[in-house]
C-alpha cells in the first residue's frame, strides 16, 4: 500500500473492525424492519387497489395528514436519539432514562392533540387535499377510525427508535414482525368481508392498521417494563418534569430535530395537495411510485440509523476525530446504495405496477414518475445519510433545520407548484422539482462535513436530570 493511498484510507475510511461491527447489528434489524414495513405498505396499496382509484386516493391522501403525526414522531425520536446516544456513549444510563421519560411526554400529549382533531374534523381535513367528493367521503370514512391510531402507534414508534441509541435494534424488527403478520390478516378480514365480518372497505384498511398498531403498542410495553435488562427504565418517570440542565439541551440539540422534521412532514402534506389538485389518477400514481420509492431506500434507513447512533456515542465519548472519519465512512457508503437504489426502481418499478389494478393513462404516467424516482432515490441516499445520520448524530441540529426550512420551503415546494399548478408540465418533472431540495442538500452538506464545524456534544448533567 502507498503512502498517498494509506492516508486517503486513514482520512476517509475506517479499517476498524468493530466499527462494521457496531454498525451491522444496528443496521440489519432496521433494513429487515423496513423491508417489513414497506411489505406491509404495498399490501395495503394492493387491498385498497382492489376497491378502485378512488379508494386509493381516498387512503393515500388520508395517510397524507396521518405521516404529519408520524414524521413528528420521527423528530421526536431524533431528538431523543442525538441526545441519549451521547449519554450513552458517556456511561450516563440516568440522563438517558430521563431522555426516554421527555420524549413519552410529548409523544403522549402530541398525540392526543391528533386524535381530538382527526375525529372531529375528518371531512375538512380531507377537503385541503383534494376536491373530489368521493374521494372525500371515503378519506373521511378512514380518518375516524386512524383517530383512535395516534397514540399507541406514537409511543411505540417512539420507544422502538429511541431503544437503538442504547444498542437495541431489534426491538423495531420484532416489532415489525407482528405488525405486518396482524396487519396482512385483520386487512384481508375487513376491508372484504371475511370470516363473517362486515366489509368495511377503506375504512377496513384503518381497523386493520389500528389492530396491528395496538399490538405494537402492548409489545413494546411489555419488553421495555419486564424484559429491558440495560437501561431498567420505569413507567413513574412519566409524572416528573425534565430538569433544567436536560431540558436546555434537549431545546439547544433536540428541538432542531423536531421542528426539522415537522416541517418536512408539512412539505410532504403540501406535496400531496399540489399532485391532488392534479387529478386522482396522479395521486394514484405517486401511492405506487411512493411504495417503491421506499422499498428501493430500505438499505439507507438502517445505514442512517446506524450513523447516527454510532457517530453519536462516538461524540459522546469525546472522540471527535473518530466521529469525523466515521462521517466519511457512512458518506461513501451512502453513494453506493443510492446507486444501487436507483437501479432497483429502473428494475423492479415498472414491474410492480403490474400489480395494480389502474386505468392504461394512470399506467402510463406512473411509469414516467417511476423513472424520474430512480433520479431522486440517488440523491435521496446521499441526503439522508449526511442531514438524518451522520450530521445529525454530531449534534449539529440546527444548522440542518436551516437547511430544510430553505430548500424545501424556497426551492422545492414553490418550485414544485410552479411545474403542477401554473405551467401544468408532466407529472414527472413535476416531482423532480418537488425533489429538487434532496439534490441541493446531497451537493452543500458534503462541504458542512467537510468542515469539521458539526460536531456539538452535549453538555454534561451536574445536577438532577
Amino acid at each position: 500500500m502507498t503512502e498517498a493511498k494509506s492516508r486517503w484510507l486513514d482520512k476517509y475510511w475506517v479499517t476498524d473492525k468493530g466499527f462494521y461491527k457496531k454498525v451491522i447489528l444496528i443496521l440489519i434489524p432496521i433494513v429487515c424492519q423496513s423491508i417489513i414495513n414497506q411489505g406491509v405498505n404495498m399490501m395495503d396499496t394492493i387491498m385498497v387497489g382492489k376497491l378502485g382509484e378512488a379508494s386509493i386516493s381516498a387512503s393515500s391522501l388520508a395517510n397524507q395528514f396521518y405521516n404529519i403525526f408520524v414524521f413528528l414522531c420521527m423528530g421526536i425520536s431524533a431528538a431523543g436519539l442525538v441526545l441519549s446516544s451521547q449519554y450513552f456513549g458517556a456511561k450516563d444510563l440516568k440522563t438517558v432514562r430521563r431522555v426516554f421519560d421527555l420524549v413519552l411526554q410529548i409523544v403522549i400529549i402530541g398525540g392526543a392533540a391528533f386524535a381530538v382533531v382527526t375525529f372531529l374534523l375528518p371531512t375538512q381535513i380531507m377537503g385541503i387535499f383534494t376536491t373530489e367528493e368521493d374521494v372525500i367521503e371515503l378519506g373521511a370514512q378512514y380518518l375516524r377510525v386512524t383517530a383512535l391510531i395516534y397514540l399507541p402507534h406514537g409511543i411505540s414508534l417512539v420507544l422502538s427508535n429511541v431503544m437503538r441509541s442504547i444498542g437495541n435494534a431489534k426491538l423495531g424488527l420484532y416489532v415489525s414482525i407482528a405488525s405486518f403478520v396482524v396487519n396482512i390478516g385483520a386487512n384481508y378480514v375487513f376491508i372484504f368481508g371475511k370470516l363473517g365480518a362486515p366489509a368495511l372497505g377503506v375504512m377496513g384498511a384503518a381497523v386493520g392498521t389500528l389492530i396491528a398498531r395496538t399490538v405494537e403498542f402492548l409489545f413494546c410495553a411489555v419488553y421495555l417494563l419486564k424484559f429491558e435488562k440495560v437501561l431498567q427504565y420505569h413507567v413513574k418517570g412519566l409524572l416528573h418534569l425534565p430538569g433544567k440542565a436536560l431540558f436546555g439541551e434537549f431545546r439547544r440539540l433536540g428541538m432542531p430535530a423536531i421542528i426539522s422534521d415537522s416541517l418536512l412532514a408539512l412539505a410532504a402534506s403540501i406535496i400531496s395537495i399540489i399532485l391532488g389538485h392534479m387529478g386522482k389518477e396522479i395521486v394514484s400514481a405517486y401511492a405506487i411510485v411512493t411504495v417503491m420509492d421506499r422499498m428501493a431506500t430500505v438499505a439507507i434507513q438502517g445505514a442512517t440509523s446506524a450513523a447516527g447512533v454510532v457517530i453519536g456515542q462516538t461524540v459522546g465519548e469525546g472522540e471527535f476525530q473518530r466521529a469525523q472519519e466515521e462521517g466519511w465512512t457512512f458518506l461513501i457508503l451512502s453513494v453506493i446504495i443510492g446507486i444501487f437504489g436507483g437501479v432497483l426502481v429502473l428494475i423492479l418499478g415498472e414491474w410492480s405496477i403490474g400489480l395494480y389494478e389502474i386505468a392504461p393513462s394512470t399506467i402510463e404516467i406512473t411509469v414516467h414518475m417511476m423513472e424520474a424516482s430512480a433520479i431522486i432515490v440517488f440523491f435521496q441516499a446521499v441526503q439522508s445519510a449526511l442531514s438524518k445520520g451522520i450530521l445529525r448524530g454530531g449534534g449539529d441540529t440546527k444548522f440542518l433545520m436551516i437547511a430544510d426550512i430553505i430548500f424545501q420551503w424556497v426551492a422545492s415546494i414553490p418550485l414544485g407548484a410552479l411545474a403542477g399548478l401554473v405551467l401544468h408540465l408532466s407529472p414527472a418533472l413535476v416531482l423532480i422539482a418537488l425533489r429538487i431540495d434532496f439534490i441541493i442538500k446531497s451537493v452543500w452538506l458534503v462541504f458542512r462535513l467537510k468542515s469539521g464545524k458539526w460536531i456539538h456534544k452535549a453538555k454534561k448533567m451536574t445536577e438532577s436530570a
